[in-house]
């Protein structure tokens, strides 16, 4: 498998699993929903700081999730990946796996420095896919 392919892979995993802290924080302080939740979902069910930005952390994952898979697609497909696609691609990744760690921990500048860098990288598989 191609390197960008395996990081898009891994890029995935990690998005489809950055719901979990989420999630265990809402058990370990509302405990598990209840049958009214599931009637009326905007019930509240408070978290602490840390679970609002474990939510967070893994809805701006969604977010950005598609323009990097466009992207690595777009340069398998176009017979334009290369190493550099490869470079860019594993820096997103880890990038992006920085990001959503230091999101939960509450570090402000060094999110907005994480997430900016992530966005070079994504801007370094565009170029490598137009050029």
């Amino acid at each position: 498998m191609a390197t960008d392919l395996k990081y898009l892979a891994y890029m995935s995993m990690l998005t489809a699993a950055l719901w979990i802290p989420y999630i265990v924080c809402q058990v370990m302080n509302n405990g598990p929903l209840q049958p009214k939740n599931y009637l009326d979902p905007s019930l509240p069910r408070p978290v602490p700081a840390w679970g609002q930005r474990a939510h967070r952390a893994y809805l701006n994952a969604i977010e950005v999730f598609a323009p990097f898979a466009a992207l690595v697609i777009a340069a398998q497909l176009s017979g334009k990946a290369n190493a550099m696609t490869a470079f860019w691609s594993a820096s997103f990744f880890y990038l992006r796996l920085a990001h959503a760690i230091v999101y939960w921990a509450g570090l402000p500048y060094l999110r907005t420095v994480l997430f900016t860098l992530a966005f070079i990288t994504e801007v370094g598989i565009f170029w490598e896919v137009v050029k």
